[in-house]
This record gives structure tokens, C-alpha cells and sequence, in this order.
């Protein structure tokens, strides 16, 4: 045990959090099972720490623990929580959850056995943690960490504490926010680089992004897929030519028929492929208003901007970018379906909206409303994409 203090004090005291979270302060801290999920590389683990390093310090009341461990290999997590509790622990933080084998059951006995102790444990996207899992559906808080929102990104590089907003303040409101916002800092000189880059919090590392984002994807595909979908080994060169094949179309209506045919495997294993690499967050998948899985999605896009540099090299599609990042922004909070009315995007059955360059106002729909690229300050229904990226 005490080999676990003393490397959860040498984390709490290193770690580096240029960024503070707004998840942080979305969180009830109060649940005593609360369940974070992200997919990989978007920063769960500096999450957990700066949790413990805000909250706690080196109180030995808190522990972080990682499932990489092998001492996990010969102890339960059972076993182990009960002698926490013995030397008067109260929260434990537990990283890589999924690389121990009955982590839900163990979990739900650590909460019926220990009622005095908090755990927050950390999870892959593609972990149900409610939706298909008895264990944990009734007594677990669930939440995602999501990558860097262009709001982040702009007051990490910028020095500056803009806070969010939510879709109705921005639809009414656009005009006097981005004004307020330009007013200190130009956000277009920054947001072509959080289309390349921006997302993952791991272009702070000095190392090459694009290489070390090529390395995350086949991670989540190994691991996040195959290991947590017990998917075998022999699939996997499969996933991989679909992602691929995939990237180089997006946004755009799937070929379901064609794709299996190169793919060499069924329609229906090609829609399930899609759905995995959705839950892994390599994906998103844009459906008609009713239709959802197993309906093959009406478009299916990339998760982020920044993915859809790691295969093109450079060469992006401008339309298909703001596209990507307006999706991106808005899914996690917003039903987004396609639009019936020559829009791009319908947004919780309400709002029609149209992704494009700065545009003709002569040619504008009345009823609808523009995220136009290339603008500082909008006007009317005619809101500046980048400030989409103030939603969280």
C-alpha cells in the first residue's frame, strides 16, 4: 500500500494542467460511484489527478491507482479497497479500469461494502456503463471527458479565462459575445490551429503530433475495440482499411454495399464496425429525424478536425472541415439530425443551421440560421463558426 502513496504523491505534486476543465465543475462530487469516459488521449488521467491535486494535495485520504499495475494481476480491487478504508481511506481514483477483469462487479460490491468511500474511476468511450451493464446501471454517475473545445484551446495559447456559453445565449446573443471576445484577442488567428491540432491536449507534448495522433488511433482501435469488444486479432486489419476508407469520403452518405465487398465481411458486420468506431470516438454518424442503429446513418463523419489531418496530409476539405467541427461541437449536449430544408444540420428538432464561407445574405433563408467561416462578428442569423467552440 504504501508504495500506491507514494506514487500518487510524486503524480499530485508533477502534474500539469495548463487547462482547467469545465467538467470539473459539471460533476456531482457528491455520487459515490461516478464513472468518467473518454476516448483515448483526450486527458482522463490528468483529469483524475488534478482532481486529487485541487481537492486533496498529498492527503492521504485520497489515492490514484492504475489498473496497469500488476499487483492487480494476484489482489482484488475488493481486497484492496478494504484495506484503503482500514488506514482511513475516503476517495479512490482508479485509472484504466477496463484492464481488470470484473471491474464492475468488484466495483458494485466496493459500493454496497464500503459505504464510507467515494471511488471515481476512469473508463474507454466504448464502455457501457449504464446502457448495458447491470452491475453498475443503477447505482453509477457516468460522464464524459471530451478533447479541448476551441474555447479551451484559444485561453490555453491566448493567456485568457473566456467562459462557455450554451446554444439559446449564443443564437441570441452572438453578436454582443464576439464582440465582447475580439475585443481582447482575434480568435481567427488561432483557429485554423485548433482544426489541425487543437483537440487532444497532447499537442502540449514535445513530441510530433501528427505521429503521436497516428499512434492514439491505433490504440484505440487495438485496445478501446478489440480488447474491450473481444473482438479477435485476425478482424482487425478489417477495421482498419474501413476506418480508412471511411476518412477519405467523410462527411458523406456510406456505401455500405460496396464497403462490404472491399472489406470482404457482411453488411451487417460493416454497420456494427461503424458503430464500434463511433463509441471509440474515431466517428460520428448523422441519421434523419426517428432513425438511429442499426439504420444505416444518412452521412457518417470523422469525430474531429484534427483526424481528418492525420490522413489527408494537409489536403482538407474546407466544407467538409467546418462541417466536422460544428458536429463536433454541438453533439455532446444536442440532438443533431440531418435537415430537411437544404440545411446541413437540424438541431433538437428547433434550430436549421447551414455550415459555409462567409455568405451571400442575399441568398439566406429567413427561418434558418448560418454558421459562416471567416467572420470575426456575426449579424442576425449569421453566427461566426468559432463561436460554436465556446459551447463547453
Amino acid at each position: 500500500m504504501e508504495a500506491f502513496y507514494k506514487t500518487h504523491k510524486y503524480l499530485v505534486e508533477h502534474v500539469q494542467s495548463p487547462v482547467r476543465r469545465l467538467l470539473m465543475d459539471e460533476i456531482d462530487w457528491t455520487h459515490r460511484l461516478i464513472g468518467i469516459k473518454g476516448s483515448r488521449g483526450v486527458g482522463k488521467t490528468t483529469f483524475l489527478l488534478q482532481y486529487a491535486k485541487e481537492q486533496f494535495g498529498t492527503d492521504r485520504s485520497c489515492l490514484y491507482v492504475n489498473f496497469n499495475n500488476f499487483y492487480f494481476t494476484n489482489h482484488t480491487l475488493v481486497d484492496f479497497a478494504a484495506e484503503f478504508c482500514a488506514q482511513g481511506g475516503k476517495t479512490l481514483l482508479i485509472d484504466q479500469t477496463f484492464k481488470y477483469e470484473n471491474w464492475s462487479k468488484e466495483l458494485r460490491e466496493c459500493y454496497f461494502r464500503f459505504p464510507d468511500l467515494h471511488i471515481v474511476f476512469s473508463g474507454s468511450s466504448v464502455m457501457r456503463l449504464i446502457e448495458d451493464n447491470l452491475d453498475l446501471q443503477d447505482i453509477v454517475a457516468s460522464y464524459n471527458l471530451r478533447g479541448f473545445s476551441f474555447r479551451e484551446f484559444l485561453n490555453l495559447q491566448a493567456g485568457k479565462t473566456f467562459p462557455s456559453y450554451n446554444l439559446e445565449e449564443i443564437i441570441q446573443n452572438h453578436v454582443q459575445i464576439a464582440q465582447t471576445i475580439c475585443s481582447q484577442v482575434k480568435p481567427l488567428d488561432y483557429f485554423q490551429d485548433y482544426l489541425h491540432h487543437g483537440f487532444y491536449p497532447f499537442f502540449l507534448e514535445n513530441r510530433n503530433f501528427s505521429e503521436n495522433l497516428l499512434k492514439t488511433m491505433n490504440m484505440m482501435l487495438e485496445v478501446d475495440i478489440l480488447l474491450i469488444k473481444q473482438i479477435e486479432l485476425k478482424y482487425l486489419s478489417k477495421i482498419r482499411k474501413l476506418l480508412y476508407l471511411i476518412m477519405n469520403t467523410a462527411p458523406g452518405a456510406p456505401n455500405v454495399s460496396q464497403l462490404s465487398k472491399e472489406i470482404e465481411t457482411s453488411r451487417a458486420t460493416i454497420m456494427n464496425y461503424i458503430k464500434y468506431l463511433k463509441d471509440a470516438r474515431l466517428l460520428n454518424t448523422l441519421y434523419a429525424e426517428g432513425d438511429e442503429y442499426p439504420k444505416k446513418p444518412n452521412q457518417v463523419y470523422l469525430h474531429n478536425t484534427n483526424l481528418m489531418y492525420a490522413v489527408t496530409l494537409g489536403n482538407v476539405d474546407k466544407t467538409a472541415e467546418r462541417k466536422t467541427f460544428f458536429y463536433n461541437a454541438l453533439h455532446s449536449r444536442h440532438k443533431i439530425n440531418m435537415c430537411k430544408y437544404h440545411m446541413d444540420f437540424c438541431i433538437d428538432q428547433t434550430h436549421h443551421f447551414k455550415c459555409e464561407r462567409k455568405p451571400d445574405t442575399g441568398k439566406h433563408y429567413s427561418k434558418a440560421m448560418y454558421a459562416a467561416d471567416e467572420i470575426e462578428v456575426g449579424n442576425k442569423n449569421e453566427i461566426p463558426l468559432w463561436l460554436f467552440g465556446f459551447l463547453y
